[in-house]
């Protein structure tokens, strides 16, 4: 979304003003694990009709037929894709918030604590090293991806089954394989950053609560699967300086767009706009 401003019908001051408000209302949208920008059709024009500029990119290795992964793309690392994210932050005229769901939460709470972003809104957020995110439903949604040797350098893909079963589990089937249709591939080094964090050395998915100083908001569903909301809970818990839990009930993980995200899209809103305006 933009604004068109008509300089010369006002005065300097006013102008600069009225550009600075214009841009108060930025937002860097994040997806998570076998995501696109695409993800992000229902949340974008909620955003923009309320007043905000969104900015949503495809992180790195994603932007490609949910068939043909690069190769390069299973050793990619949580931290390409923050140095990434960075250079796209530090190019714009102002911070942004960070809004990330599932892997991308954990990834808007990595450039929370590089001092990148105004707030962070992260969405059934993957959690940070520190917190364990071991829960029966998780092992069972991964089981068949990480039974493969070398897991943790190849590029993976749920299936349609899996995607139904954790993903959109709170979701009409119709939907739920539409969503799936155009899921891509994912870094299977970034997997294990995240679901062990203790066999990687570079310690990608680390995180120290004192350098968030910015306002977060966790958002958390009842019937998650993938991240239930005890893990959300225990994350938010961590980074209790600085932030608010909300949890919805009936919901599942993809709460970008199953019924009822319109909830936790308002709510996020309400309390953005509370934060940083």
């Amino acid at each position: 979304m933009s604004e068109h401003l008509s300089i010369g019908a006002v005065s300097t001051r006013s102008a600069s003003r009225l550009i600075t408000l214009s841009m108060a209302r930025l937002a860097v949208l994040i997806h998570g694990m076998w995501g696109t920008s695409a993800v992000w059709h229902h949340w974008r024009p909620f955003l923009e009709g309320r007043g905000w500029h969104t900015i949503a990119h495809s992180l790195r290795h994603h932007d490609v037929p949910p068939d043909a992964p690069p190769e390069a793309l299973g050793e990619t690392s949580l931290l390409d894709y923050v140095a990434d994210l960075e250079r796209t932050i530090v190019a714009l005229p102002e911070k942004p918030v960070v809004i990330g769901h599932s892997m991308g939460g954990l990834l808007a709470l990595l450039l929370c604590a590089k001092g990148l972003a105004r707030a962070g809104v992260l969405l059934t957020p993957a959690p940070p090293a520190s917190v364990l995110a071991i829960r029966p439903s998780n092992l069972l949604a991964f089981a068949r991806i990480q039974a493969r040797w070398g897991w943790w350098r190849k590029p993976h893909r749920a299936t349609l089954g899996e995607a139904l079963s954790y993903t959109f589990n709170t979701a009409d089937r119709a939907m739920g394989v539409k969503e799936h249709s155009a899921f891509v591939h994912e870094s299977g080094r970034a997997l294990l950053e995240i679901a062990l964090p203790w066999f990687d050395r570079v310690k990608a998915a680390t995180v120290d609560p004192r350098c968030v100083t910015v306002p977060l908001l966790f958002v958390a569903a009842e019937r998650d699967r993938l991240v239930p909301p005890d893990v959300v809970r225990r994350t938010a818990k961590r980074f209790d300086h600085v932030s608010d839990y909300v949890e919805f009930d009936g919901q599942g993980h993809w709460v970008l767009g199953q019924p009822g995200w319109e909830r936790a899209a308002e709510h996020a809103e309400a309390w953005l706009t509370g934060k940083v305006l």
